[in-house]
């Protein structure tokens, strides 16, 4: 998809506080320092509609961007190792399950695993979380060009067996310094839509 117009519309944390147009929404979930937000910007165009952080843990809301006035790309708060209070960390699981579950607008998730290595507690979880409520799910390997082309078979076989992936759900291996799987990454998302 070419993207001509990315915006940052609002942040949320609260069903009430969602936007109330019609947009379908893709949501971005994965571990803290994954690439999420390398993620949305190289699928935009952008260098910096998505904020990237050196310190984990920076989205605390329901961040909504929206693309070609098509849909909304929703970034959900990374979990994993940020740095806040277990109390913290409990209030962004709630604020994620309330919309994971509620959304009417919601297509799927891109959940994003890093290819370098085997999904973690939290993205096991995460995913099976996704799969129970039955919410569409796009798996998103980043890093793919720190690791050898000749490695990426064995590499995404790992995910695969980690998440015990539905055969319906597939693996796209993606680069946010080359590229690599940007245009399968739209055409995943396309389908959900």
């Amino acid at each position: 998809m070419k993207v001509t117009k990315s915006e940052f519309i609002k942040s949320a944390v609260y069903p009430e506080h969602y936007p109330e147009d019609h947009y379908p929404e893709i949501a971005l979930a994965g571990r803290s320092n994954v690439g999420k937000s390398s993620l949305i910007n190289k699928l935009t165009n952008r260098k910096n509609l998505a904020r990237i952080s050196s310190k984990p843990g920076k989205t605390q809301t329901l961040n909504y961007f929206l693309i070609n006035e098509l849909l909304y790309f929703v970034d959900v708060p990374g979990y994993g190792f940020a740095k806040v209070s277990k109390k913290e960390r409990e209030a962004w699981g709630k604020m994620m399950e309330i919309y994971f579950t509620t959304s009417e607008k919601l297509r799927a998730v891109v959940q994003i695993v890093d290819l370098r290595h085997a999904p973690s507690k939290d993205d096991i979880t995460m995913y099976d979380f996704l799969k129970h409520y039955e919410i569409p799910v796009i798996i998103v390997a980043t890093k793919a060009d720190k690791v050898k082309k000749a490695q990426w078979l064995k590499h995404k076989k790992i995910v695969k067996e980690t998440l015990n992936v539905d055969p319906q759900d597939e693996i796209i291996l993606f680069s946010s310094e080359t590229a690599q799987g940007k245009e399968e990454v739209w055409r995943a998302i396309r389908e959900k839509l």
